[in-house]
């Protein structure tokens, strides 16, 4: 398995362009991404209970376990817009999919921006167009640039292995900088493969690798309206299919989760005002689901995070965090770590020189890790700190 350059064009039989069609005050606002063919398609979105009519439109949509293209816009999230913004989507979908000559039922939508405004329609048939026109296999990079908002940079993550001694590839790219809390956020992701794939083992492998990158993702606790992650696959690399259970499914299904974690590592470097990117390691817990909870609970607390941008090795915040989480904690055996300082061992703090135990706190990167010492599992979250420029930038959004 290597990287390689590429975004969502760098599977096989993939085309993308991103336009600008005047939804945002400026830049590109309009992305699409299309195969060729048509395409085994998994995906998954946002739990929060105020949908986006994307969301809604697409959890249907997929159902069916296929797709060909995926239109998503930025500047507006078309959330909390009641009837007529599922009658935009169902517009933009047959828009689309008239355009590209492929059947409504295979496109897929989304949208990102402010909550609560009606989409600006005569806006994106303009937009729609253009898209259609411009498509290109070297379009991803356009692509994933249509689709930032507070996002400071684009991100995308590519990767090649053989299956069956043919090369395939794997090429995604998401946006997300704010609004990210578990189970995704403000972040929409799209990930393409040349590869064989039924939609129903993909799906298996796309869950589990969302569950340990995008979905153990934090910059400010807030779960979004909008989040959704879709993969196509169309098969144009000519390699056997993919089976479950087998050195392929597991090869795939590894290149796949590298993919999701380079993502994931990307929104968190890229959080809103972030001056550094933190990961939360928990070890040696009893189970995964404890381990996970606990990471997300620390990775969440403004305390932590403030104290974090503040270069202040505030353990005491770390550990009230962790224990507040419902896992399955024992203060006497748990010790915690900030880089590879030990700052507390068996629940007690230990006698250290104020500067050696401010010293991983300095870093760009920190790396906080609680051993619970209560068995074999492990998680990680993935965040940021906050900073003054978080609160500017979301007390003053507006586009």
């Amino acid at each position: 398995m290597k990287q390689i350059y590429g975004a969502v064009t760098a599977a096989k039989g993939f085309t993308a362009a991103g336009v600008r069609c005047g939804i945002k005050e400026k830049g590109t606002d309009l992305a699409l991404i299309y195969s060729e063919v048509e395409c085994s398609a998994a995906a998954v979105f946002t739990t929060n209970v105020f949908k986006a009519a994307s969301v809604v439109k697409n959890l249907e949509t997929i159902k069916a376990g296929r797709g060909r293209a995926i239109i998503a816009n930025s500047g507006n999230a078309n959330a909390c817009t009641g009837e007529k913004g599922l009658k935009d989507v169902d517009y933009i979908r047959k828009f689309t999919a008239d355009l590209l000559n492929i059947p409504v039922n295979q496109v897929f939508t989304a949208s990102t921006g402010i909550i609560g405004q009606p989409m600006p329609m005569d806006k994106m048939d303009v937009g729609i167009m253009d898209a259609v026109a411009e498509l290109d296999e070297n379009g991803g990079d356009a692509a994933s640039l249509a689709i930032m908002t507070t996002d400071t940079r684009p991100k995308t993550s590519a990767y090649e292995f053989e299956i069956g001694g043919v090369p395939v590839r794997i090429g995604a790219m998401c946006k997300g900088a704010g609004m990210i809390c578990p189970n995704m956020a403000t972040m929409l992701c799209f990930i393409t493969t040349d590869a064989k794939i039924s939609a129903g083992l993909m799906q298996k492998c796309l869950t589990a690798a969302v569950d340990r990158s995008l979905n153990s993702l934090s910059i400010d606790g807030d779960m979004s309206t909008n989040d959704s992650v879709i993969m196509l696959a169309n098969g144009k690399s000519g390699c056997p299919e993919i089976i479950e259970d087998t050195p392929e499914h597991l090869l795939f299904e590894k290149a796949l989760a590298q993919v999701c974690l380079e993502l994931a590592q990307a929104i968190a470097r890229d959080g809103e005002g972030a001056t550094k990117y933190v990961e939360v390691h928990l070890v040696n817990a009893a189970s995964y689901q404890d381990a996970k909870a606990a990471a997300m609970k620390v990775a969440n607390s403004p305390l932590v995070k403030t104290a974090i941008f503040g270069q202040d090795p505030n353990w005491g915040r770390v550990l009230c965090a962790a224990g507040g989480s419902g896992a399955s904690i024992i203060p006497g055996k748990t010790s915690l770590y900030f880089g590879d300082v030990k700052i507390v061992e068996n629940g007690e703090p230990i006698k250290l020189d104020p500067e050696v135990a401010r010293k991983p706190m300095l870093e760009k990167d920190l790396r906080i890790t609680i051993d619970l010492g209560l068995g074999s599992e492990s998680a990680t979250a993935f965040t940021c700190d906050f900073s003054y420029e978080y609160v500017k930038i979301n007390a003053e959004y507006h586009t």
